[in-house]
């Protein structure tokens, strides 16, 4: 049995929770790699990465590389004397860093490959309305999310699960993952299977504005899944119009209701308490929306404040 000596690289709080898991198995990790800092929001305040943060009050050796060809870099990793390196939700490594430990590198992929290589996952299963997902560890070679895979495990996908809840499953069922695959990795018997391609293969496309807007002319589950598929973030869109008003505003939560209607698709119905959207094959109950300049809010507790026309649409 070799020991591991492990370099960990990984950036948002997915990762942290796969580093997490090492740390608390008591395997040594000798470095931790992970994106540079930079601003974010108004203030453009310095933002520290979720794995930043853990590697700092875990007082683990950190490294922030702007460039993974650098030189000076290079003889930093070089330094730390690894023998394997896990990558979970970083970036592309040039071959000059995934080939250096003499076990490998592997990745932590949220996926069950082949399919939903790529950005985004865990949102895309959702959106396509997968019923499965899962999560695959394989070695990385040099293309994205294609090389030999190792162990994978699979879970089902809630009816009503979001993103942001199967992304912390996912979290679980990866660090479980992780382990399994150190074990055979320092057992000496890891055996790998490698990838097939063909034309059936989905993939997990990097979300942009334009993927997220919801189109209200496909059908109720469709839209339900991609809401369900960006919630929380970065979360589905479309513009509301009332009048002469019009604003953009984030759907977050919403509820498929199959009942036959003659409204045109976007039209808004609202009571008190409630605002139905006309689809296709019923209506989308919306539960958790955002206005402009506004917090996010349930539904009941915005129509406190406010009301919409009778002609107010969505589109």
């Amino acid at each position: 049995m070799e020991k591991l000596k492990i370099i960990f690289m990984g950036t948002p709080e997915f990762a942290v929770g796969i580093l997490d898991t090492i740390i608390k198995n008591n395997y040594e990790v000798v470095g931790v790699i992970t994106a540079a800092d930079k601003p974010a929001g108004r203030g453009q305040k310095i933002k520290y990465s979720a794995v930043k943060e853990y590697a700092l009050a875990n007082n683990l050796t950190l490294l922030q590389p702007t460039n993974l060809k650098d030189e000076t870099f290079l003889q930093e990793l070089k330094a730390l004397n690894a023998n394997l390196q896990i990558v979970v939700a970083f970036r592309m490594l040039p071959k000059v860093v995934w080939e250096m430990p003499s076990l490998g590198t592997f990745n932590l992929h949220a996926s069950l490959l082949p399919n939903y290589r790529g950005a985004a996952p865990i949102n895309w299963a959702i959106i396509n309305g997968e019923t499965k997902t899962g999560v695959t560890t394989f070695f990385i070679d040099d293309k994205i999310d294609t090389g030999a895979m190792i162990l994978n495990s699979e879970i089902a996908i809630e009816p009503e699960e979001s993103a942001g809840q199967l992304h912390d499953r996912l979290m679980n069922l990866g660090s479980i993952t992780v382990i399994d695959t150190l074990k055979v990795i320092e057992n000496g018997n890891v055996t790998t299977t490698i990838q097939e391609d063909d034309a059936e293969i989905k993939t997990a496309y990097k979300l942009n504005k334009e993927n997220c807007k919801i189109d209200w002319t496909k059908s109720g589950d469709e839209i339900n899944n991609l809401i369900r598929g960006l919630s929380p973030y970065p979360a589905a869109w479309c513009f509301l119009k009332d009048k002469e008003d019009e604003q953009t505003i984030k759907i977050y939560e919403a509820k498929l209701v199959s009942e036959a209607h003659s409204y045109e698709a976007g039209s808004l119905i609202c009571s008190k308490k409630e605002i139905k959207v006309a689809v296709q094959n019923g209506f989308l109950q919306l539960l958790s929306l955002q206005l402009p300049g506004k917090k996010r809010m349930q539904v009941a507790e915005l129509l406190n404040g406010i009301t919409f026309s009778n002609t107010a649409k969505m589109y």
